[in-house]
């Protein structure tokens, strides 16, 4: 039997749902780990628990949004730069690791308390 499109996204969003659980289990300080489409919206994500988020719904589909925006118009210079390994954003309160692999952006929030950032992003590399 031959799978539907509806059946390959339900699939594919169980394997982003499992490598979102593997990336929160890294560390204590991740506080978000989620899968956003090029368009901007939330394929999975979870929060972890006992976390406060610190955005609304219309503020977190806007960052979305956002963040996806900025992965397609990269893209378009890929082959003049060469692809793009992942994208740091450090807020006072917060710090996003973006990374992006077939067609799907991976969206982690980490408390800036943090002391091995970079191991961490491997780590979070060798996941996705």
């Amino acid at each position: 039997m031959k799978k539907t499109p509806a059946d390959k996204l339900r699939d594919a969003v169980i394997s982003y749902k499992k490598q979102c659980q593997s990336i929160l289990k890294l560390s204590d300080h991740i506080r978000y780990a989620g899968v956003i489409n090029a368009y901007g919206r939330t394929l999975t994500g979870i929060i972890k628990p006992n976390v406060k988020p610190f955005l609304k719904s219309e503020e977190i589909k806007n960052e979305f949004f956002i963040v996806s925006t900025l992965i397609s118009l990269r893209q378009s210079s890929e082959n003049e730069l060469g692809k793009l390994d992942h994208v740091i954003l450090k807020h006072a309160k917060t710090h996003i690791v973006i990374l992006h692999k077939n067609n799907v952006t991976f969206y982690v929030s980490i408390n800036p308390k943090e002391k091995n950032s970079e191991q961490l992003v491997s780590k979070i590399k060798k996941i996705v």
